[in-house]
């Protein structure tokens, strides 16, 4: 069974959550399987180890947990994507739509340089109301390169079709 199949299978869909109507695909289950998350986190690092990324950047807050992973392993800094009033110093901050509501997200002024290639990583695109967002934060730098990667892409919303402005985008899984 490949890491793929393997991070499908430990999924668990929740119904109607965060709101009626959404069936929320909960990775949760999927982190706590020591072996899956060695996996997934070889599989991505494998994926990017020779890109040249100098920083990982995670959306708030599910992006945290692999991105920290991917920026020890890659050998690269990472930068925190967080709601509103959560990061200490000055930031740029950017409002979006979600699939269930609105939505804002910050990053620091300093945090990023025109000499970096980064990695964008999220845990789930959707719409791509968030991803577009953080892309839209990241430019501001004017970046080397910027990669994004999510563990799950929610192919039937088009969220990719939100995406621009970036060199290439990686989803794990479909649905």
């Amino acid at each position: 069974m490949t890491t793929q199949e393997k991070f499908k299978n430990a999924i668990r869909d929740v119904k109607d959550f965060p709101k009626p109507g959404i069936l929320f695909k909960d990775i949760t289950t999927a982190l706590k399987d020591a072996e899956v998350l060695k996996e997934i986190s070889d599989l991505l690092y494998e994926e990017y180890k020779d890109k040249g990324i100098t920083q990982v950047v995670g959306i708030e807050s599910r992006g945290f947990i692999l991105g920290s992973i991917l920026a020890y392993k890659l050998g690269a800094g990472m930068v925190l994507l967080r709601k509103p009033g959560k990061l200490p110093a000055d930031t740029f901050k950017v409002e979006y739509e979600l699939e269930y509501g609105t939505d804002s997200i910050e990053i620091h002024k300093g945090a990023l340089n025109s000499d970096d290639v980064v990695l964008l990583h999220d845990d789930l695109l959707a719409t791509g109301g968030s991803a577009s967002a953080a892309i839209n934060l990241i430019n501001k730098f004017d970046v080397k390169e910027l990669h994004v990667n999510f563990l799950i892409e929610l192919d039937f919303l088009n969220g990719r079709d939100r995406l621009s402005k970036v060199d290439a985008v990686y989803s794990m899984v479909h649905y």
